[in-house]
């Protein structure tokens, strides 16, 4: 008779940066269901397998930790929002309003607690947003093949498409005045208003 012998995984070592993508992965799983005020380093610690203090090894504090979550979700809502490069500029304007407004109402309390949430007193989360829009903005002017004079109108039009896609997702569907590809409508609509008017 063979006697049976338990064998216990070995741990693995991970590098500084696989550790610290590893937290912020967690970080942003939980974020699915609670704003980021309640995402606790605690249970991020645990789920890791390492102490809270080891956690704040590789954040120095809470808020870094946090800050890190928010721009790896906002690098997740432009990696989501970008439209395929093969398809000709118009549609791919088209493209960016939809998978937008799609993002959003997805995620709607999500996207209101990371990116409108408690944070926005902080420099730090604000600059993070700041440069989602900065980002998309890009993305359109060279799209469109439009100069740097026109950046300032393409940043508003996002904030306008921002507001109608939160406002379009906060009814119920069979409350919605516009579907969804009238929503998209309106924002290319109102973009080449804009840019006419400059």
């Amino acid at each position: 008779m063979l006697n049976s012998v338990t064998v216990t995984p070995r741990r693995t070592r991970l590098t500084r940066d696989d550790r610290r993508r590893q937290l912020v992965g967690i970080g942003l799983a939980k974020l699915v269901d609670r704003p980021i005020h309640e995402l606790s380093v605690d249970e991020v610690a645990a789920e890791a397998g390492i102490s809270r203090s080891l956690l704040f090894h590789y954040f120095p504090t809470k808020a870094d930790f946090y800050r890190e979550c928010i721009a790896a979700a906002g690098r997740r809502i432009l990696r989501n929002t970008a439209p395929d490069p093969d398809l000709p500029p118009a549609e791919q304007v088209r493209s960016m309003v939809r998978l937008f407004a799609e993002q959003i109402d997805r995620r709607r309390a999500f996207y209101l607690s990371l990116l409108h949430g408690t944070g926005a007193g902080d420099v730090a989360v604000v600059e993070v947003y700041d440069d989602i829009w900065d980002r998309a903005t890009r993305r359109v002017l060279t799209c469109l093949d439009l100069g740097p004079e026109h950046a300032d109108v393409v940043h508003a039009w996002w904030m306008y498409v921002e507001d109608r896609a939160l406002s379009w997702s906060g009814r119920p569907a069979d409350r919605r005045t516009r579907t969804a590809e009238e929503l998209v409508d309106h924002g290319v609509a109102a973009l080449h208003a804009l840019v006419a008017l400059r």
